[in-house]
């Protein structure tokens, strides 16, 4: 069974393919049309409006903390009854440099608030207080999917692997709409979303020719 979903859809395949259709498309509007400096950078309330941004209108959940326990593999998420004080820490933590930044983002994905899209929406609100702060952004098409995955998994205990990754894959090319487009699809394929392009969409909703399944 899928998630419960505004879509009604019951097939979880179904439903994955509908998720990313829709969400890289609300993805490619946070650019395009400015809204992604809108929202509160480094909060979890800022977090907590991408999220509601990008899934809205599948999820009912969206944008709303979790009320359930999350694992993956071995490793277990914040529990529901620490999550809030969790977030509460996480919000408090300073962002001017680097290493700052990435310890944040580190902590949040601890915390992983949210029921789905966690690592889709953590990716943007990271890239959002890098810009801030250093003018520059993850050109997460360079990051390769099985080191960033494996850093990821090891970094609450080191996060000098995740730290030395994405250093190395920082660019200050932050209003290249092609830099953007690719670091969304990068970005979902991390979580094995991947039968759509940002840019496919994006051009079907212009009008063009495009948005078909790969």
């Amino acid at each position: 069974m899928s998630l419960p979903n505004k879509l009604k859809i019951e097939d979880p395949l179904e439903l994955a393919r509908a998720e990313e259709r829709i969400s890289k498309g609300k993805a490619w509007e946070l650019f395009a049309t400015g809204r992604l400096n809108e929202f509160p950078v480094g909060t979890y309330e800022g977090l907590a409006q991408i999220h509601q941004y990008l899934f809205g209108e599948i999820y009912e959940f969206a944008g709303q903390m979790r009320q359930v326990n999350l694992a993956k593999g071995n490793f277990r998420f914040v529990p529901c009854m620490y999550l809030e004080s969790a977030l509460k820490e996480i919000d408090r933590m300073p962002l001017t440099t680097f290493d700052e930044i990435v310890e944040k983002y580190v902590e949040m994905n601890v915390a992983h608030p949210f029921r789905e899209g966690n690592g889709r929406s953590m990716r943007i609100w990271l890239d959002a207080m890098l810009r801030q702060a250093l003018g520059q952004v993850v050109d997460w098409s360079k990051v390769d999917k099985r080191e960033y995955l494996l850093a990821m998994e090891r970094s609450p205990v080191r996060d000098l692997e995740i730290k030395t990754l994405l250093r190395a894959a920082l660019t200050d090319r932050t209003e290249d709409r092609l830099v953007y487009m690719k670091g969304i699809d990068a970005s979902y394929a991390y979580e094995g979303y991947q039968a759509y392009r940002t840019e496919d969409l994006v051009a079907g909703v212009n009008g063009e020719s495009g948005g078909e399944e790969r």
